[in-house]
């Protein structure tokens, strides 16, 4: 692991935290991306990890933070796409201008850091893009059609680059985060100790997909509380 480097975008508090204490921990170089971030001031002192400004939605933003990223650290070998948005509110209710900005978070911010992952890979012929989903992946639920929307096609992404780029030694796999994330001071009400997934959990998941030997390599797999129904 002291080789290689991970490039997290949408980084924030939560799983991205937990992904980058755990990727620095095993003697990873840490890169955050996020709109802001300021808000990483922290982590970054934490983890070691470099931080960039990016709009995951802007093509112009990430290739200039894939650049960057290269010109600092080199190639990524492990790129996550945390990034979303949706908006809440009754169907007819609901403004179309809101709900393509959502899809172009979601979904096609997941395509520009995919492409740009995918192009420096292939010229090793390894390294691993890992998508973040969740429920909404696979299910869609009241009021929240925009969410459902686009992380429908991030799933469908990430399958249709599974499948055209494990070939060629790049492993891309999705994570369907079904159930809560815990959060520190948590106020969701008492769901007991297994209520919510822990994000260290999930980093440590995130983490054996990225060691699959390649002769068994997962290109979805399901994350839920044992308490959470499916």
């Amino acid at each position: 692991m002291a080789n290689e480097i991970a490039l997290i975008v949408g980084a924030g508090k939560g799983l991205s935290a937990s992904l980058a204490r755990a990727c620095a921990k095993r003697g990873m170089k840490v890169a955050l991306a996020a709109r802001n971030t300021d808000k990483l001031a922290a982590l970054a002192a934490e983890t070691g990890a470099k931080t960039y400004p990016c709009d995951a939605s802007d093509p112009g933003d990430v290739g200039a933070l894939f650049k960057s990223l290269e010109k600092d650290l080199g190639s990524p070998t492990l790129v996550v796409y945390n990034a979303s948005a949706r908006v809440r509110g009754p169907f007819v209710e609901i403004e179309a201008a809101q709900v393509s900005k959502a899809l172009q978070v979601s979904a096609f911010g997941g395509f520009l850091v995919g492409q740009e992952a995918a192009k420096r890979m292939l010229k090793s012929g390894s390294g691993s893009i890992l998508f973040t989903g969740a429920s909404a992946s696979v299910k869609g639920y009241p009021q929240s059609a925009s969410f459902a929307m686009g992380k429908f096609a991030l799933r469908g992404l990430a399958q249709s680059m599974a499948r055209e780029l494990a070939p060629k030694g790049i492993h891309v796999a999705h994570f369907v985060i079904d159930g809560g994330i815990a959060q520190q001071g948590d106020t969701r009400g008492d769901r007991g100790p297994d209520g919510f997934l822990s994000p260290d959990a999930i980093a440590q998941t995130y983490l054996q997909i990225h060691d699959q030997p390649r002769s068994a390599w997962t290109w979805e797999i399901e994350l839920r509380p044992w308490t959470e129904t499916f």
